[in-house]
């Protein structure tokens, strides 16, 4: 698959490595619809990337808000062909805190929107993708969803978001390999300490701690790295059901 002719739709693509894989598409001379919940985030992300480039309001969490902006998606640019879901909360806290234990309500949150939204994005953009004539090899689009390092060593206090990410590989391979008789791979990036709105909004003393915790390069992670590896995967035909760690060989600790 080529990125210069992709049509792409990215959830949480408003800012962060979501608006990261954005670029890279448009730069690359593709399409690109992004999804995410603030507007002017998403207006303004869709105005700095030019003509190719629109947004649509959506609630991940939402079945009914994510069918309506696959299909806006879907009439805007003529089709789908790679669907990234990056659009995610880290809501964090202690199982037993001080004030007792964590509300299942704060819990089911950050599920919903991390794991159902991502498989929400991903069976109404399969939907479309599998509708495409398929290229010379067969496919007919990518699917790649954001996992995170806390899929497999999460810290205490991220129990919900470990749990979310570790949904988001589990299911991947299922999904490739129903969808291997579409034509449509699906893969999974797990993204270590990247600078991130959330991150930046850090202090820098606390950023440079956290760059030095990783192996090499000791620093953060770069957005423009993750977008890099989705570009890996949408042109590399044989990466299907994986998981691909960016964390510089980081390993979390418990805390």
């Amino acid at each position: 698959m080529e990125l210069s002719s992709a049509k792409a739709v990215i959830s949480g693509g408003a800012s962060g490595l979501g608006l990261a894989t954005a670029e890279r598409v448009i730069e690359a001379g593709g399409q690109v619809v992004i999804l995410d919940i603030n507007d002017e985030h998403g207006e303004a992300a869709a105005a700095q990337l030019g003509v190719d480039a629109h947004y649509v309001n959506t609630d991940v969490a939402s079945e009914a808000s994510v069918k309506d902006a696959i299909k806006a998606a879907d009439d805007l640019m003529g089709g789908i062909t790679l669907a990234v879901n990056c659009a995610g909360i880290a809501t964090a806290g202690r199982t037993l805190g001080r004030e007792g234990p964590w509300p299942s309500e704060n819990f089911n949150r950050v599920i919903q929107v991390n794991l159902v939204g991502s498989f929400n994005v991903t069976k109404e953009a399969a939907a479309v993708i599998h509708l495409n004539d398929a290229n010379e090899n067969g496919e007919r689009g990518v699917i790649i969803s954001t996992a995170s390092i806390a899929a497999f060593e999460g810290q205490i206090g991220q129990a919900a978001y470990s749990a979310s990410k570790g949904g988001i590989v589990g299911m991947m391979l299922p999904l490739a390999r129903e969808f291997a008789q579409f034509g449509i791979r699906v893969n999974t990036i797990a993204p270590g300490i990247f600078m991130t709105p959330m991150m930046a909004g850090m202090p820098e003393e606390v950023q440079e701690s956290l760059g030095k915790q990783v192996p090499f390069p000791p620093r953060l992670g770069r957005p423009e790295e993750f977008a890099d590896t989705v570009a890996f995967i949408y042109g590399n035909a044989m990466v299907n059901g994986e998981t691909i760690r960016v964390d510089g060989a980081i390993r979390m600790q418990p805390k």
